[in-house]
Parts: C-alpha cells; sequence; structure tokens
C-alpha cells in the first residue's frame, strides 16, 4: 500500500494519507482517514492540530509578502488530535496507516461535505509565476497554543501539510444523447435550410473521438459554404463574484458544400484536448498535484437542487454547429452566428476498475 507522509521542519510532527484522491460520488464523499506521529519532546504547553481546507486560491503566493492575502477558504475544519481529543472510529485505513508510522501515533477523520467544489486549477499563462489559481484541498497539521487564533504566529517548521484531490468519476450509466434542430429562412428566399444534429450518448471520456451526426436539408436559393464545429467550456466561478467566462477548446472547418436543393448526411468526430490548448490563460483543468500531466477539467455533476448553494467553480461544456451560407443579391449575405445549433457536452473520466468495491470495503 502506498503512503503519502510529509514531516515538519522541525521533526515534531509527520503527516501520513493513504492516498492522495477523493472521489465525490455527487451523494457523498469518500472520507479523508489520516495518521499524525508525534515526537513530543519540544511541545511545551502546545496542542496538536489536523485541519483539512478547501480553498480558493487567486493570484500568485509572492504577492504575500504586501499583506494581501490571495487564498480564501471556502470550507475548513480543525480537530485536536494531542492531547487527544478527537476520536474516530478506527477503519482500515488508519490500520494501516497506524502500523507504518509506529508508535506515539494519533489516527484522524474528516467528512467533506458534498456542496465543495472538486479540485480545478485554472491555467496559468506563459508567462505566470507561482501556483495556479484555483480550487485546492488540503490537510495540514501544526503545533500551537490555540485551534485557530489569528493572533498566533505557528512556525513553518512546526506544520507539515499535503494537498489532496475531491474528483469525479462519469456515472456508470450513460444516457441518450443530445438532438437538435434548426430551420432557417433568409430574406429573398422562400424555403429555407434545415440543419439537424445528434450524438449517439449524453457523456464521453477526456481524450474519446465525440461523434456527431448531422444531416442539412437545403431547400433554399443559396449556398451552404461550409460548415464549423467549436466546443466551448464555460467555467462558472460562484465564488467571490459571478464571474463566467467561455473560452473556446476546439475548432475545426469542414469545407462541405451543400447546393440549393442539395443534401448532406455524415457523421464526423471531434476531440478536444488540453494539448492543444496550452496557451489558454484561465481555462479550467482538473485539479492537478504537482506538475503531473492533467486535462481539460471534467464536467461538474451536481446533486439535485444544490445549484444555489454549491461553493466554487462549476465548469460545463457545448458544442456549436456554424452554417457559413454565401449570400445572394444584395440583401443576401447572412453571417454564420444566423445559422448556429447547440448540443450540450460532458467530459468526464471513467470510474477506474473495481472502484466501487474497493469503496465499499473501507
Amino acid at each position: 500500500h502506498r503512503v503519502f507522509k510529509k514531516t515538519s521542519g522541525n521533526g515534531g510532527v509527520t503527516l501520513y494519507l493513504g492516498k492522495r484522491d477523493y472521489v465525490d460520488h455527487v451523494s457523498s464523499v469518500d472520507q479523508v482517514d489520516g495518521v499524525v506521529k508525534l515526537d513530543p519532546t519540544d511541545f511545551g504547553d502546545r496542542k496538536v492540530f489536523v485541519q483539512l481546507a478547501c480553498a480558493f486560491r487567486y493570484g500568485s503566493d509572492d504577492l504575500d509578502v504586501m499583506g494581501l492575502c490571495f487564498r480564501k477558504d471556502i470550507w475548513i475544519h480543525h480537530v485536536q488530535i494531542y492531547p487527544e481529543n478527537h476520536k474516530p472510529s478506527v477503519t482500515a485505513m488508519h490500520e494501516t496507516l497506524l502500523k507504518k508510522a509506529g508508535d506515539n501515533s494519533h489516527p484522524f477523520s474528516f467528512e467533506i461535505p458534498n456542496n465543495l467544489p472538486c479540485s480545478v486549477s485554472l491555467q496559468p499563462g506563459p508567462d505566470d509565476k507561482g501556483k495556479a489559481c484555483g480550487v485546492d484541498f488540503e490537510v495540514k497539521t501544526y503545533i500551537a497554543k490555540e485551534k485557530s487564533n489569528p493572533d498566533e504566529k505557528i512556525d513553518k517548521k512546526d506544520t507539515a501539510r499535503l494537498v489532496i484531490r475531491k474528483i469525479q468519476y462519469a456515472p456508470s450509466e450513460i444516457g441518450a444523447g443530445p438532438k437538435a434542430d434548426l430551420c432557417k429562412s433568409f430574406m429573398m428566399s422562400d424555403k429555407p435550410v434545415h440543419l439537424e444534429a445528434s450524438m449517439e450518448k449524453d457523456l464521453y471520456y477526456h481524450g474519446e473521438a465525440i461523434q456527431i451526426k448531422i444531416k442539412i436539408n437545403n431547400e433554399s436559393n443559396k449556398t451552404v459554404k461550409k460548415f464549423r464545429i467549436t466546443v466551448d467550456q464555460t467555467t462558472d466561478i460562484v465564488l467571490y463574484s459571478a464571474d463566467k467566462y467561455t473560452k473556446q477548446v476546439f475548432l475545426q472547418e469542414f469545407g462541405e458544400t451543400v447546393e440549393p436543393n442539395g443534401t448532406y448526411d455524415n457523421t464526423l468526430s471531434i476531440t478536444p484536448r488540453l494539448s492543444e490548448n496550452k496557451e489558454k490563460r484561465g481555462l479550467a483543468l482538473d485539479g492537478r498535484l504537482k506538475d503531473e500531466d492533467t486535462n481539460l477539467a471534467s464536467t461538474t455533476m451536481l446533486r439535485q437542487g444544490l445549484e444555489k448553494d454549491v461553493l466554487g467553480i462549476l465548469v460545463s461544456y457545448k458544442i456549436k454547429i456554424n452554417l457559413m451560407v454565401a449570400g445572394g443579391g444584395l440583401l443576401g449575405g447572412l453571417t454564420a452566428s444566423d445559422v448556429t445549433l447547440e448540443l450540450p457536452l460532458s467530459l468526464m473520466h471513467p470510474k477506474p476498475e473495481g472502484m466501487s468495491i474497493r469503496i465499499l470495503a473501507s
């Protein structure tokens, strides 16, 4: 069993965790079980606490010197483990960690509420320094006189911390895909263009080719010159302002001409990838630990009725199909935005094999 551990600078406390990824199953979230090993020789009258904080980080850490704090706690919970006061029921994970840690080790547990955001990082621009902005979860153990007195200065060397991730996986049941259609009439043409688009399922995995079935029936006297398919990511930061912004993560043009009274019927394949969007500052990515590879952020899945009070960052995607129609005559000019169809898209990771069984066993 892999163990993650971090020791404070003075050796007084060592934090042990059995995993870094905690799954949000929409109705509940995996419990965070860990252990702290103590060497109380220099504690004096100080106590030992463990905290789990979910925070939104915006702006780089080096600005802290100006007394500006660029970390806003969304949710924070502390427990005291020495002298003993928090006594969780001991799980299989605790037993494994207690064995590893040896004498003078204390277990702790945190329940993560299920209205907190998942770990998301916002892609830094090419020249940005410091840690990425976004939502992260951090377990921290520290030696202090009081649990959370803002006036008490806690020395860095009395602290050990590990960042963890809260993640969601695609549900096992994948539903029917969306379908949309549009009938557009033009000036100087008595008959319309019909556009229909559909997908086989409502959810795709990161990196999977997305098949879009497109039908065009051009009854008008205009020519459909070509069409383009784009995918937009919308990031809704519902934390410190209702900040919503949309970035394009995929664009492809298809030079298919549909003459007046012609038809087109085809299935096209598109795959939005982070590798083609590396320069886009502020693009939402799945939360990362250190500099591991990541991917475009997964679609946020919410419990029914939770939209109102959810905190943090919500991510969604949509596919747009635009037809470029050539105008005839003086007034026949038409922009692509006039013939646009949208389909919702969910992008997520599949659940790892055997995951649900392992969760029940713990």
